[in-house]
């Protein structure tokens, strides 16, 4: 049981890893559920404390992954309706361009929901679109460095149980 308890972790740690760039999945807080499922094996000991904490890093990392793209599109003059575009296009470019689109994708949503927002501004939505675009790359990479330090957590902590596991 603890094996598949070890794989079922490890895969919602790699869940988390594709969750830092999908903005529909929360990436450290679905890789710190691989972290919770170690802990139910009798190999791995519990420890609330690491759990807790790293759970409330998870937390503030959600929180953050909301405030920093509408800071990076406040900043440069954008509205909602880039911050909008921009999430739509991560989805739009992740299903039509693949990995290349989850660069392409964010900055063109922007530069359209700008646009239709005020159609007679291209060089203020494209100015505002540069700004989600950095926001959403801000937040990507913080959840993706946090949901990295946690895939590293598990590996540590298996390799320090792996005695009593095999």
């Amino acid at each position: 049981m603890d094996i598949a308890l070890i794989i079922i972790g490890f895969l919602f740690c790699l869940l988390g890893l594709v969750g830092s760039f999908l903005p529909v999945l929360p990436g450290p807080f679905t890789s710190w559920i691989g972290l919770l499922i170690i802990h139910f094996t009798d190999a791995i000991p519990q420890n609330w404390t690491f759990l807790g904490i790293t759970l409330g890093i998870s937390i503030v990392v959600w929180v953050l992954d909301y405030i920093v793209p509408a800071l990076g599109t406040k900043r440069f003059g954008g509205t909602k309706y880039g911050m909008i575009g921009s999430s739509i296009g991560l989805i739009i470019g992740i299903i039509f361009m693949g990995p290349f689109g989850i660069i392409i994708g964010p900055f063109a949503g922007a530069f359209i929901g700008e646009l239709i927002r005020d159609s007679s501004e291209s060089s203020k939505a494209l100015k505002a679109a540069f700004g989600s675009f950095i926001g959403f790359l801000a937040g990507t990479f913080l959840k993706f460095i946090v949901s990295v330090g946690f895939l590293i957590f598990f590996f540590i902590k298996v390799w320090e149980n792996w005695g009593e596991l095999f």
